[in-house]
């Protein structure tokens, strides 16, 4: 997982990490909830959508997180 805190010191360093991220979740958690959907595993469905819905709000903490501390 990327760190926010320290990076980010302009909106094109905010905008790589931003894309970063969204690969990182995309790559992990959304290949897993697309494997399900094909599979039709609606219990693997409700698993791999909570955790895709986690690792975006996580990121979202972190952003949020890293603009309060300054």
């Amino acid at each position: 997982m990327s760190s926010f805190i320290g990076e980010i010191s302009s909106r094109s360093d905010f905008a790589l990490w931003a894309i970063q991220r969204a690969q990182e979740i995309v790559t992990a958690e959304g290949a897993a909830f697309a494997m399900a959907a094909r599979d039709m595993n609606d219990e693997a469905l409700v698993e791999t959508a909570a955790a895709l819905g986690k690792a975006i709000s996580d990121a979202m903490l972190e952003v949020f997180d890293g603009l309060t501390i300054e």
